[in-house]
């Protein structure tokens, strides 16, 4: 920082080609304020949790490796692959609530937080509350929750293995024995 220039230790500047030269902070509403200090505030903790299942499996998978030089038995390897995925499952799952929250953020911004995306309502306070990242309204979420079921419906098994019955399941990477003539 230059020697003349001070700036309060509360003041947040913009940098100016970040939102453009019109863009100017809205004055927020004491309820968008609240949930905007709530999203940021969950965004640390989430930020904070990733970096804590990250560091844990990265060090036990380096003690997994000492291990293995000295031969782990298969059921702890496979105890331990198991907790790995299951860390990075977590982490996944963590990634998108991170986008989640930053989204909402963006919302905020753009004035257009609270507002559901499907349908142009007024997603409640009261949900807004429960889930400050909310994007729809339950009625909304709920139908896409709906659609989103009938998408993932099974196929039933027509048969062992996935094969179809055109395929065949004799056996794999044979062809297919062409068809005998009857010579009669």
């Amino acid at each position: 920082m230059a020697k003349g220039s001070k700036r309060s230790k509360g003041s947040t500047r913009v940098a100016p080609g970040l939102f453009g030269r019109n863009h100017r902070p809205k004055k927020l509403d004491a309820f968008t304020r609240k949930q905007k200090e709530k999203l940021l505030q969950l965004r640390d903790a989430m930020v904070d949790s990733m970096a804590g299942v990250a560091q844990d499996t990265l060090r036990s998978r380096a003690e997994g490796s000492e291990a293995s030089a000295f031969g782990m038995h298969q059921a702890d390897a496979g105890s331990d692959a198991y907790d790995r995925d299951f860390a990075l499952s977590l982490l996944s799952q963590e990634q998108d609530a991170l986008y989640e929250i930053d989204q909402a953020l963006k919302r905020i911004e753009l004035g257009t937080y609270g507002v559901c995306e499907m349908s142009g309502k007024q997603i409640p306070h009261a949900r807004l509350e429960a889930i400050p990242f909310a994007r729809f309204t339950v009625e909304c979420q709920s139908q896409l929750e709906k659609q989103s079921k009938a998408s993932r419906v099974r196929q039933s098994v027509t048969s062992l293995f996935g094969l179809t019955e055109e395929e065949g399941g004799e056996g794999e990477g044979e062809e297919e024995p062409a068809p005998v003539e009857n010579k009669e």
